[in-house]
């Protein structure tokens, strides 16, 4: 067939999508015939792997008996120097041709074309003998050495595009991987693919002890014959860290919020911070500094879990840190930045502890970050009704049980906020607006 025909005849294939499904069968061959359909663009219908091809026959079977067919092969140039095959037996419909492996063959009927490549398979025997550690090993890398043969299986498209059989070489070890849900590390299996044998393999460190599995081919697997190598056990030195931070929350209404992103906020701030390492890890620190960069520590804690409280304002940036026993691999957590609020402190002068009940029927102080706080409040005739320790307590109106009656009352408060401020205050309160049941009468006790 001359080339500038044959090239016509193909494109005019490929343009209608290839041709009808190919009706080809094998004989003589002692394992099934392993069957791939190829990517469209290789124009290809079928690559069909034989486990040997002594002694294999081929045939393609016609739509009739007396249907013309036509068989030609080709090699590594493609299609367009496909030469016809004149060794062609016929029985019928049946047209027979001896194997000859690890090339193309076109098969005409007609106007109808079938493209196929067949592979003997003994030409790429795959023999795994050893996979190994390397010498060389760090902290992010394993490096593996195989040892055994496995050429690239080539074939070529219908253009002469040269390509290579996907093998699926399976490589499996464990790792670890964090479940953030139940914060926890977890055991994983990983199994990786390779399309060809490769003498050194390279994959991420996994995090917990391990041995390395090779396993080949895809052909030998379907044909129950698969080659497995093991390696020895590898002991990890791979480290990783994750961590968690939960501020313990505070509902006082008198307290002013700062709304962020971050933790912190009205000091007296309380966090714990727990962190949840590798297999590896041995060396385990909780830093606080002062800068993001970690320049200025301010504290180290050699534990996983921590409770702080901060009490003074500005901001602190807090991380974990792992190390293994030799210290040459080393990992970080996120960093947390805990911002502390400055201070802030006022106080109300009216109140009317039983006017409507939940509105404005205690005398609180409105505040922010402070640390320290001792309240006082009297009659005007000094006798103390009331002392608050913390600044989210409030005064009911009540003194020994039961509510004073309206009027002028004073508060002297000594205090210190988060920044250092101090606060040294005096002042009136007043209750007013509210009914005299449930009031004492007019002993100073009482508060009159």
């Amino acid at each position: 067939m001359k080339k500038s025909i044959f090239i016509a005849l193909l494109a005019t294939a490929i343009g209608c999508g290839g041709s009808a499904v190919a009706q080809v069968s094998f004989s003589g061959n002692s394992l099934p015939v392993f069957t791939e359909t190829p990517a469209a663009s290789t124009g290809l219908n079928h690559i069909y792997v034989l486990n040997r091809c002594d002694g294999v026959t081929m045939s393609y079977t016609a739509a009739s008996a007396g249907a013309s067919v036509v068989w030609l092969k080709y090699g590594a140039q493609g299609g367009g120097y496909a030469e016809e095959i004149t060794t062609v037996r016929r029985n019928g419909a049946v047209t027979t041709i001896d194997v000859i492996p690890n090339c193309g063959y076109i098969i005409e009927e007609g106007t109808k074309r079938t493209y196929v490549w067949v592979v003997n398979y003994l030409d790429y025997y795959l023999s795994l003998d050893a996979i190994s550690l390397s010498a060389e090993q760090d902290c992010g890398t394993v490096m593996l050495d195989v040892a055994g043969s496995g050429p690239d299986i080539n074939y070529y498209t219908i253009t002469g595009v040269p390509k290579k059989l996907d093998r699926e070489m399976k490589l499996s070890y464990s790792t670890l991987e964090w479940n953030a849900d139940e914060l926890r590390w977890e055991q994983k299996l990983v199994e990786e693919s390779f399309d060809v044998l490769k003498p050194t393999i390279s994959v991420a460190a996994p995090y917990c002890d391990t041995k390395f599995t090779l396993s080949g081919d895809k052909l030998l697997r379907y044909w129950g014959e698969e080659d497995v190598v093991e390696s020895d056990s590898y002991n990890t030195k791979a480290v990783a860290v994750e961590a968690t931070a939960v501020q313990e929350e505070r509902d006082n209404a008198n307290e002013k919020k700062v709304e962020s992103e971050s933790l912190g906020g009205s000091a007296p701030v309380t966090v714990t911070f727990s962190a949840y390492p590798t297999d590896a890890v041995v060396h385990k620190e909780w830093q606080m500094a002062r800068d993001a960069e970690f320049a200025d520590i301010v504290m180290r804690k050699n534990e996983e879990e921590m409770t702080s409280t901060f009490t003074e304002a500005g901001t602190f940036y807090l991380r974990f840190i792992g190390n293994n026993a030799n210290g040459d691999c080393e990992a970080e957590s996120a960093t947390y930045t805990v911002a502390i609020g400055t201070s802030a402190l006022e106080c109300p002068n009216v109140f009317s502890p039983t006017s409507t009940e939940g509105v404005n029927d205690e005398w609180r102080v409105s505040y922010k970050s402070i640390v320290e706080f001792q309240c006082h409040i009297f009659n005007k005739w000094g006798v103390k009704m009331c002392e608050l320790s913390d600044p989210s307590q409030g005064w009911d109106g009540k003194y020994k049980g039961k509510f004073v009656k309206s009027g002028t009352y004073y508060y002297v408060i000594q205090a210190r906020g988060a920044d250092g401020r101090k606060y040294n205050l005096k002042g009136d309160i007043n209750i007013i607006n509210y009914s005299n049941r449930g009031v004492t009468g007019g002993s100073t006790d009482a508060g009159e």
